[in-house]
């Protein structure tokens, strides 16, 4: 791990090159059978909701899962994440830009996840983009999102999947915090894994899981 603190560098950039770069071994990696956390979205949700996912990868699990039953809207920075969403969740519509790049109309969701994604935005940026998840979602819809336990300064990790790779997170009890100013009520934390296949040779990640609901404000 190498402190990401070179202002010669565009991390942001970084982040695209490196899933651009290990989009197939990255997406074969992946789970294919559902989060069961997922399962409890779901139940939440009416047939034809409207579900944004944030940092959609190569859309499997959650966008495909997802796609059985609702609409789907995923964006991801990498184009070859996104060529792979297309080819493997033909039912969705994905976006190939930065999430903080793309605007939504207000209460247009019903449902905004982000598995594994939030921690690879610049801190600066993940309370504004909790507002823009809170702007977007109707009221009382849900947010479902993977964030860290710990507040960590940004770093970088020269082997992930090969390619270097940017991190930058705060602690859970920061998020909630941020989750509770905007004005989301926090329904539930849980723990999730690293979210690949028990073929693949990873440490035991484990990650915080927010499940909240945007209140009437």
């Amino acid at each position: 791990m190498k402190p990401a603190d070179d202002p010669t560098i565009d991390y942001k950039a970084l982040v695209q090159r490196g899933y651009d770069r290990c989009a197939v071994t990255y997406d074969e990696a992946r789970k294919q059978e559902t989060e069961q956390a997922l399962n409890m979205l779901m139940s939440h949700l009416d047939d034809g909701a409207a579900v944004l996912d944030v940092g959609c990868g190569a859309g499997v699990p959650v966008a495909r899962d997802l796609a059985q039953r609702f609409t789907v809207t995923g964006v991801d920075i990498s184009g070859k994440m996104v060529d792979r969403a297309r080819v493997n969740v033909p039912g969705g519509t994905f976006i190939h830009r930065d999430i903080m790049s793309v605007d939504f109309r207000s209460s247009h969701f019903d449902a905004v996840l982000a598995f594994y994604s939030i921690f690879h935005l610049p801190r600066k940026e993940q309370e504004e983009l909790f507002g823009r998840i809170h702007r977007w979602l109707k009221p009382w819809g849900y947010l479902m999102a993977t964030v860290s336990v710990c507040n960590e300064a940004a770093y970088t990790e020269d082997d992930f999947f090969g390619v270097t790779m940017y991190w930058s997170n705060y602690g859970l009890e920061e998020y909630k915090q941020i989750l509770e100013r905007l004005g989301f009520d926090l329904l539930q934390v849980t723990i999730v894994g690293h979210g690949y296949d028990e073929t693949h040779q990873t440490a035991d990640e484990r990650h915080p899981l927010v499940f909240a609901r945007r209140g009437s404000r």
